[in-house]
């Protein structure tokens, strides 16, 4: 017994000797915030999931679009003539009337809009016409495709959202970007308000936080964009002098996307 208690204050003598907690010491696997021989660094501005970027064995950053009129989105757009209670004007409340959330003119979220040029953006067209916000059927948002290799899980890691005003609803004009919001903003904010939901119209008991919706991807969206040396859209990857660019770009987006679900599907194949 003695040599055993010996061999104890010896270990903790020794420890302190080193500064380190020899029996309270945390596998940085574990926990990134314990002392070890690295620092983790973790993406705490944007993004909602604790990835370590040293555990992203892959990554392949895509822009998506998802069209609100679609049937599928339907209970992201809202119901009734108005879509005063869809996820556009619930965030522009969040923003207007609860000063909640910022909202910047770019994606890398340098410039910051004030609420007047942010209200400016929101409801008036390139011919100074007044819009509303069923007219507002956009909304594009980016997120990193990457693989966890600490879980060993494909992960869908957003990052922002943007509010964009579709061609038809600008006077023709083009599209035209409304503003940014980060999503690790957005994902707080309406995790705490219950009211602003994606609709279930088969089952209202069974309606949920948009936050719960995006984390189960209740939505149908098309890739817009990815990584690329380029940095173009897909759409401008298309020759223009194809009979029907539109359609080859719609097919190309299908074509990177299935790519993303057979490597996701084919990951532990061998």
């Amino acid at each position: 017994m003695k040599a055993r208690n010996y061999f104890v204050l010896s270990l903790a003598f020794i420890g302190l000797m080193l500064g380190t907690d020899v029996f309270g010491q945390v596998a940085t696997s574990v926990n990134p915030n314990n002392a070890g021989d690295r620092r983790f660094k973790v993406d705490t501005t944007f993004s909602v999931l604790p990835i370590r970027e040293d555990d992203i064995m892959f990554q392949v950053s895509v822009w998506r679009r998802i069209d609100l009129r679609e049937k599928y989105n339907h209970p992201l757009y809202g119901s009734g003539d108005t879509k005063n209670n869809g996820i556009v004007n619930n965030i522009y409340k969040a923003i207007v009337e609860e000063n909640a959330l910022e909202v910047f003119a770019d994606e890398q979220f340098t410039q910051p809009l004030s609420i007047a040029e942010f209200q400016n953006n929101f409801w008036i067209a390139a011919n100074g016409d007044s819009i509303f916000v069923k007219q507002l059927y956009y909304l594009d948002f980016k997120e990193d495709f990457l693989f966890d290799r600490h879980h060993s899980q494909i992960k869908f890691d957003v990052k922002y959202l943007e509010l964009v005003m579709p061609s038809p609803t600008n006077a023709n004009a083009g599209q035209k970007t409304i503003g940014f919001i980060r999503y690790k903003d957005f994902y707080n904010y309406f995790k705490n308000h219950p009211e602003a939901k994606w609709l279930n119209f088969q089952n209202d008991s069974k309606s949920l936080t948009y936050d719960q919706a995006f984390d189960l991807r209740l939505f149908r969206s098309v890739v817009r964009k990815y990584t690329n040396a380029d940095d173009a859209l897909i759409a401008d990857m298309v020759n223009p002098e194809h009979p029907n660019p539109d359609l080859v770009a719609f097919l190309n987006s299908l074509e990177f996307e299935y790519k993303l679900l057979d490597m996701e599907n084919s990951l532990w194949e061998w």
